[in-house]
């Protein structure tokens, strides 16, 4: 019988302030929708770099605040934050200048993923789960950074990016 669909009941749908898992089963911890917002509404925060816990929950792993200091400092800041050797996500709020002379600031989302310096099965694991987040807890951002090596966050190359339209 066309008309014999199963209802849906609300019970069914899962609790709507807990983010979905990923096809990893990965999940990202209540804390880092809080640390979202802390570096997207309050603006209190540079940047807040992220790992995945146990292969099940992405927790946060550090905030730094923002401080009175020229912003190539924060960003080498930043870049040394991240560990060389394992994977990590990041939210940036980057600072630049547009190609028109204005200064402006993105919040901007970074995949660290080390080349040759991770197992592959990190890496998979990473690149699985990072819906959770993205997706999940912080949607709404515009921009994405996937570094593979310090390469990928020379400065500018990331400031042609963040002109990028």
């Amino acid at each position: 019988d066309l008309h014999s669909f199963p209802t849906r009941r609300s019970s069914d749908l899962g609790n709507p302030r807990i983010p979905p898992s990923t096809m990893s089963g990965v999940q990202a911890d209540e804390e880092c929708g809080k640390a979202y917002n802390r570096i997207k509404m309050e603006k209190t925060m540079r940047f807040v770099i992220f790992k995945i816990e146990n292969k099940k929950t992405i927790v946060v792993e550090s905030e730094v605040p923002k401080e009175e200091k020229p912003w190539n400092e924060s960003w080498e800041q930043f870049c040394k934050a991240l560990p060389e050797s394992e994977p990590r996500y990041a939210l940036v709020d980057i600072e630049y200048t547009t190609d028109d002379g204005r200064p402006q600031s993105k919040l901007t989302f970074v995949f660290w993923s080390p080349d040759g310096k991770t197992t592959v099965k990190e890496r998979m694991l990473y690149a699985s789960s990072k819906s959770a987040l993205k997706d999940g807890v912080m949607k709404g951002i515009m921009k994405d950074i996937q570094a593979n090596d310090e390469g990928d966050l020379d400065w500018d190359a990331v400031a042609a990016l963040m002109n990028k339209k």
